[in-house]
């Protein structure tokens, strides 16, 4: 088998420049299977060698980055496909974008594997090449993270995100971490030493008897709250139509008066907390009285209502100045009891960047929605505290708990816009790894699913399948203590990046002063006898 794989690897590195772009586009292409839903994660121990051999056969660093840029383009492209879908919601007027949409938010994500991708490039093969591409691979993932706003989806440390387990390192050192040891132990076949493949082993099994340990102590107690989660599945092209507003309110009330008049019986004593999806209502709940007055309605007493809706704010003239995403809480007698706008906005779906320059607009209505203040705590009489977390915000690894800490934290997204495609379980599993990296429950409801709860340690408790209409109902997980990475947040990650960049470099060094020759001979010499 050694053999065998050692000849595909030299074959990639003789491969002529062009076959090799192709080569590695097709590499990144299969690398996409290790994400959610597939989790084909061992794709990635062909996917990342067959990208450094690629890389380190090239004779310059220009097409080295073209290597890496076809990698990556492969890659993203076929892991946000399903940003498609939400251009077929109104194909009569975007159809021209059908074939560009993919492509085009592949591009600029490409674009981050280029630098680990020259990192590697410059380094000598072996250990030091592994080191300095894994340190500047999450690095670059980081960067993404804050970079034109920020679009952290798809860390390749999501590929363990199929079950609590393999997740449990989050809990120190966050999904940042989990793409640190996926480079490295993927990247370990590439050595060829069999000492070297069993001490992956070795490690892979010290991640799953950690993850097994902390699954086996003690569950926090379950809080006094019965929530029932609402998932309407309403499609995104009938959502706005203005002869589908009622009935898709009344669709809400009938589903939410059923569901939580069973949770209060079957949990007496419980505070009952109703989730609805972002947008669910389709009138502006939180300045609406009639809409008030029905969602109340179909409550039990005492109990709240969690829904995401517009908000509006309106001049002394009358006019509308501005529109919010916004998160409301409702008390059974249809009072405003804590309120959240959405602080972190997706270009193009609510805003428009560069002022509108570019002749796109997806947006709902002819205004942009304006950001919200940030991160809140949200403590309604008689609920835990939570963080609200509306649509993609939950994808932000170390920024989704505000302070104080609340207790639990509640994610309403409406991902009709992904269609039936693996859109909804990526975003599911930033779901479950935000529940593990913070040590808080987190429940999630969808507009067409998936909706979900997950508890303090990442473990889906319910879930309601993409594309069903109907309730789920669950006591609320009890939150535990503030793991590490609650404590510390990026801190961790980063320094280990650094760090292995950094002996990434040291080994550099070392080579080049072993050698007499100055790095440029160094690295002529070494891609003359090995090129991976």
């Amino acid at each position: 088998m050694r053999v065998v794989f050692k000849r595909f690897l030299d074959r990639l590195a003789g491969l002529p420049f062009r076959r090799a772009l192709l080569a590695a586009f097709a590499l990144g292409l299969a690398s996409a299977l290790a994400l959610p839903p597939v989790h084909a994660v061992p794709v990635l121990l062909l996917a990342f060698p067959g990208l450094l051999a690629l890389a380190g056969a090239q004779p310059g660093w220009r097409r080295a980055a073209a290597v890496g840029f076809a990698w990556g383009f492969g890659h993203h492209l076929a892991g946000v496909y399903w940003v498609t879908y939400a251009i077929l919601t109104d194909v009569a007027t975007f159809w021209w974008l059908v074939p560009l949409a993919a492509p085009g938010l592949a591009v600029p994500l490409a674009l981050f594997v280029v630098p680990p991708v020259l990192v590697a490039w410059a380094l000598p093969p072996g250990w030091p090449r592994l080191l300095g591409f894994a340190g500047a691979w999450v690095a670059s993932e980081m960067l993404r993270g804050v970079a034109f706003t920020g679009f952290p989806w798809n860390l390749i440390g999501s590929v363990w995100a199929f079950a609590a387990l393999p997740v449990q390192g989050a809990a120190v050192v966050g999904v940042h971490g989990l793409s640190l040891a996926t480079v490295l132990l993927a990247s370990l076949p590439l050595l060829g030493n069999r000492r070297v493949l069993a001490g992956g082993v070795l490690v892979l099994a010290g991640f799953a008897a950690f993850g097994a340990w902390r699954l086996a102590a003690p569950d926090p107690a379950f809080q006094p709250v019965e929530l029932v989660l609402v998932q309407g599945n309403v499609a995104q092209e009938v959502k706005w139509r203005q002869d589908q507003r009622l009935p898709i309110f009344q669709r809400y009330l009938d589903l939410t008066a059923a569901a939580a008049a069973r949770a209060a019986e079957a949990a007496p004593g419980s505070r009952i907390a109703v989730i609805w999806p972002e947008t669910a209502s389709p009138f502006l709940l939180a300045q609406d009285p009639e809409a008030r007055r029905m969602a109340a309605a179909a409550l039990p007493p005492g109990a709240m209502l969690i829904g995401g809706t517009v908000r509006g704010v309106w001049g002394p003239d009358g006019a509308l100045r501005q529109v919010f995403n916004s998160l409301v809480v409702l008390d059974s007698a249809g009072e405003v009891v804590a309120l959240y706008d959405k602080a972190h906005l997706v270009p193009f779906g609510e805003y428009m960047p560069l002022a509108g320059l570019i002749p796109i607009r997806m947006v709902v209505g002819g205004m942009d929605f304006s950001a919200g203040p940030g991160a809140v705590t949200l403590a309604p009489p008689g609920l835990p505290p939570f963080g609200a977390l509306i649509c993609y915000e939950v994808i932000f690894p170390g920024e989704v708990t505000p302070k104080p800490r609340p207790d639990w934290l509640v994610n309403i997204t409406n991902d009709a816009w992904f269609g039936h495609s693996a859109g909804p379980w990526q975003h599911l599993a930033a779901a479950r790894l935000r529940a593990a990296e913070e040590g808080l429950p987190v429940a999630r409801a969808a507009q067409t699913g998936i909706s979900a709860v997950f508890d303090a340690r990442g473990r889906r408790l319910h879930m309601l399948p993409l594309g069903a209409t109907g309730t789920l109902s669950t006591p609320l997980p009890g939150a535990g203590p503030p793991t590490p990475f609650a404590r510390f947040g990026l801190i961790v990650p980063g320094v280990l990046a650094v760090f292995c960049l950094g002996l990434g470099l040291l080994g550099w060094r070392r080579v080049a002063t072993a050698a007499g020759t100055g790095p440029s001979a160094r690295v002529v010499n070494i891609e003359k006898s090995q090129n991976y």
